[in-house]
């Protein structure tokens, strides 16, 4: 949109799969709408690029998790999106000799042990952190950690297990071909967005709710705030009257870090299609590669917890760097001068996300839905972080934008 409309009925603030999702739901509604977005793009976490003329790269989310119950699967075969529905490669796909199957058969099943004693733990309503439910001394303790870090985006200390039993996961994983992010972004340009609108002050005080963007102010009579938690939580974004309770329920569910690599992979047929590579390191702080994503020439790297955040902080091109010796010590020193690097992510850094996707802290599982919870019949709430059980995925952020949308056509009927 070239100009900012001075008053609306409906205003949703971030054009992430959540605030795309609430607009889709209002846009046949008869009430006028606007998505206010920072960014010079749509899609929030959900980012493609052209890493190379021959590689594309999900700089944010890449699997359509739930694939049977995920909605942006219907979605993609209406725009036209080749959905991959191949097994993903971990698990099926192991590569090398870095991790021999009698390891991951040993590792594999201690994992589910781990999860099955979380699942009965849960049963009794306490809330406490995960980490508490490692078999004390098992080998793959470290291991299990690291897979917590791809999950939450931390380690297994700061997750709730009540959040953790309350996930739904159908464990169908499919992808799209030309990119998660360039699906989400080919979706949202089907409703009117703002683009470097960043929000700074929600004034509900009055009988319209006034908003001040860094391109003007605008009043509605109804919002819904679709922004990060870690956003709500740092009040980079600020309500007035002020809204404690919002503000606690987002620190109780702030965002972990998981950031990507890829690296450009010279002679790509000494590797397999579509392999996962990653060693039985007995630590927590290691990386998991996908060789060559849909034949590709690259491998694709991924980090989460500590040791991503540690990698940012170090600055540009260091995840290249760490997964360049990692993949060397697995596959030999002649892979070095094979690798390139190409792009990565840096989520924590990024101004308007500050992080990957929310787990609840141990005791805060039930913030979910308090933050989900609209205020005075004008504020609604949508966002990965809102869904009850398929947060930290894009599907379920635009589910819970459909929902939010709902709640304001009730309450616009009454």
């Amino acid at each position: 949109m070239s100009s900012l409309p001075s008053a609306v009925d409906v205003a949703i603030i971030g054009a992430g799969a959540a605030g795309l999702g609430a607009a889709h739901a209002l846009k046949d509604s008869g009430l006028s709408i606007v998505v206010l977005e920072a960014r010079d793009r749509v899609g929030g976490r959900a980012y493609t690029i052209q890493a190379a003329p021959d590689v594309v790269f999900d700089v944010g989310c890449g699997w359509l998790h739930s694939a049977d119950q995920n909605s942006f699967v219907g979605i993609a075969e209406q725009l036209k999106f080749e959905v991959n529905r191949e097994l993903p490669p971990w698990g099926q796909r192991a590569y090398g000799d870095a991790f021999p199957q009698a390891d991951r058969d040993a590792f594999t099943l201690a994992l589910d042990e781990f999860y099955d004693r979380i699942e009965e733990a849960a049963q009794q309503g306490k809330d406490v952190p995960a980490n508490i439910y490692l078999e004390p001394g098992n080998r793959w303790n470290p291991m299990i950690d690291a897979i917590s870090t791809y999950v939450n985006g931390c380690e297994l200390d700061r997750v709730s297990i009540l959040d953790v039993d309350a996930y739904e996961d159908t464990n169908i994983n499919w992808r799209v071909r030309r990119g998660y992010g360039a699906l989400i972004a080919a979706y949202g340009a089907q409703v009117p967005v703002a683009l470097n609108c960043a929000v700074r002050l929600i004034d509900h005080a009055g009988k319209r709710v006034r908003i001040e963007t860094s391109r003007g102010t605008l009043d509605a009579g109804r919002v819904i705030v679709t922004v990060p938690t870690n956003l709500i939580a740092d009040e980079a974004i600020r309500f007035s009257p002020a809204l404690p309770g919002k503000v606690e329920a987002a620190r109780g569910l702030p965002l972990g870090l998981a950031d990507k690599v890829t690296l450009a992979l010279d002679d790509a047929e000494a590797l397999p299609k579509e392999g996962n590579l990653r060693g039985a390191t007995m630590r927590t702080e290691m990386g998991t590669y996908h060789i060559r994503p849909f034949g590709q020439p690259c491998i694709e790297g991924f980090f989460g917890g500590r040791l991503a955040q540690t990698l940012e902080d170090a600055g540009d091109g260091a995840f290249a760097a760490y997964s360049i010796d990692e993949i060397v010590s697995f596959l030999g020193n002649d892979f070095r001068r094979k690798l390139k690097p190409l792009s990565e992510s840096r989520w924590s850094h990024d101004p308007f996300a500050r992080g990957s996707y929310s787990h609840a802290l141990p005791g805060h599982a039930d913030k979910r839905a308090v933050l989900a919870a609209p205020v005075d019949g004008r504020l609604f709430f949508a966002g990965e972080a809102t869904s009850p059980h398929f947060f930290s995925t894009a599907h379920g952020a635009r589910d819970s934008g459909e929902r939010a949308a709902r709640e304001v056509l009730a309450k616009s009927a009454e």
